[in-house]
């Protein structure tokens, strides 16, 4: 590569860069949030890179940035660690577009990999708050830029590199676990076939170590604290109760239909046709057949993985697929359109690569006037549910801070509020970050707070006697079951006030 090319592709990453982090910035939401986004906060605010959930869900590195960036004394601080995921979200556009613009040579069909990516919903969707998906998918990105790298000069630097991202990805989010074995497998053929010596499988593998150091330090103080290493194992790849939903094999009907929902919302074009004749041309442009094959393979992984997966939020699961479908958009792209006599053809994509924009603004208004259905068990205030599941931006939301505030106001002196795990980190943000009502406490069951046993049924009914007790939502799962079997509830604002 020539000295003025490699200046032109390093400015084109740039320009890609800067890009996106002005999407990301400005559609980032400027406060406090709802759900595991609103705990991440709340983690970071108190140091915490283990969280109460199992290891697997402790995102050591994630919350390491967070805390380096809790004291940049600029601006909101839930805003800065929004922006977080904002930053590496950009970082994964522009590694997406040098990935294809490096292995292709051309700067198209990267910059329509790098757009289909970058609006696609549940990318942006992450994009916007505080998540480790963006990091992850950051890292992911970059562990494929250094393979490519390697295969195409075969320098040592790009294979270790590999190592070192991969084990940075581990100590960020388990999901990361699934490349690995790709890349194990990877490493052991060049081994065998004499490609790689031993001695380079050892930095390979010293780099790795040192890349997932955050994990296994987390790992190792717990097997010391507990002398369970089997339990902590089970930590480590599960969490503390998600094996089951980890393990599934079952594939219902609702999951495969709920499966096409989402392929089809993350890629509302026509160029989605791309994408299977970048698949079916894949061996054919790529720099190796090894290439080929972990590209085809994390495909398959990534997609069996988010489509059997069972939990509430397992759509953000899909984001390395959906990453994976657009190097292969780009590719096919490249293979279709970009010819000397196609340059209306080659215009007339980048404007459908756009087309997710206006779909994102029309979807949630045609669903809710249709009333469909979301599998949301309940309203929040101030969360317009299709407009936040539907729409990706978070540009001027103020609603958890809204809720958050307007609760507090409307309690007495000493009031308990029960909250549960979507809304007790809002609570608490504004009463520990913003100094209000302190005397209120908030009480909830989930990980990182967990303080329930102190206000349990064995002391409900003393503590109704000497203070005023309120529940976030009085339903079965956002509500104590010593609290919705045995009392009564009487709405008062946006809370429901416990009466005998």
């Amino acid at each position: 590569m020539g000295y003025s090319n490699s200046k032109y592709i390093t400015a084109s990453y740039c320009i890609v860069l800067a890009f996106a982090i002005g999407l990301y910035a400005l559609t980032c939401a400027p406060g406090p949030l709802w759900q595991d986004s609103g705990m991440y906060q709340y983690r970071i605010w108190h140091n915490d890179i283990e969280g109460k959930l199992g290891l697997a869900l402790s995102h050591p590195l994630y919350h390491i940035i967070g805390i380096g960036v809790k004291y940049i004394p600029l601006g909101e601080f839930a805003y800065r660690v929004n922006l977080i995921s904002a930053i590496a979200a950009a970082f994964a556009i522009a590694n997406l577009f040098l990935l294809l613009r490096l292995w292709l040579n051309k700067i198209s069909p990267a910059l329509i990999a790098a757009v289909t990516l970058a609006i696609s919903h549940t990318m942006w969707a992450h994009a916007v708050i505080a998540e480790s998906y963006t990091l992850y998918t950051a890292l992911l990105l970059a562990e494929l830029l250094m393979l490519l790298q390697y295969v195409k000069t075969k320098r040592m630097m790009f294979l270790y590199l590999l190592g070192l991202f991969n084990g940075l990805a581990i100590a960020d989010h388990m999901l990361a676990i699934i490349p690995f074995t790709c890349y194990v497998v990877f490493v052991a053929v060049l081994l065998i076939q004499k490609q790689i010596r031993p001695r380079n499988l050892a930095v390979f593998v010293g780099l790795w170590v040192i890349g997932a150091a955050p994990y296994e330090y987390l790992i190792i103080k717990n097997i010391i604290q507990t002398g369970d290493f089997t339990a902590t194992l089970a930590s480590a790849l599960f969490g503390n109760s998600w094996s089951g939903a980890v393990l599934n094999t079952h594939l219902s009907a609702r999951l495969i239909r709920e499966n096409l929902i989402l392929l089809a919302y993350n890629f509302p074009t026509p160029n989605i046709i791309f994408f299977f004749v970048g698949l079916c041309g894949l061996k054919k442009i790529s720099p190796s057949r090894s290439f080929a094959n972990v590209l085809l393979a994390l495909l398959i992984l990534f997609f069996v993985f988010a489509s059997r997966y069972t939990v509430p939020d397992r759509y953000a699961f899909f984001i390395p697929f959906y990453c994976l479908v657009s190097v292969l958009i780009g590719v096919g792209f490249n293979s279709l359109v970009i010819q000397p006599n196609r340059e209306i053809l080659c215009r007339i994509v980048f404007i459908l690569a756009l087309l997710p924009i206006p779909t994102y603004i029309i979807a949630p208004v045609i669903a809710q006037k249709m009333q469909f259905n979301l599998s949301t068990k309940r309203e929040i205030p101030y969360r317009n549910e299709y407009i936040w599941f539907l729409r990706p931006w978070q540009t001027g939301y103020h609603g958890p801070e809204k809720f958050a505030n307007e609760a507090l106001d409307t309690v007495e002196d000493n009031a308990i509020i029960y909250a549960d795990g979507t809304t007790v980190y809002t609570l608490l943000y504004i009463q520990e970050i913003k100094g209000k009502r302190r005397d209120v406490t908030i009480v909830s069951g989930h990980g990182s707070v967990n303080n329930l046993k102190e206000y349990n049924e064995d002391v409900i009914d003393k503590v109704l006697t000497e203070r005023p007790v309120y529940v976030v939502s009085p339903l079965a799962g956002y509500c104590p079951r010593f609290l919705s079997e045995r009392y009564k509830f009487k709405p008062k604002g946006v809370l429901w006030k416990v009466v005998d």
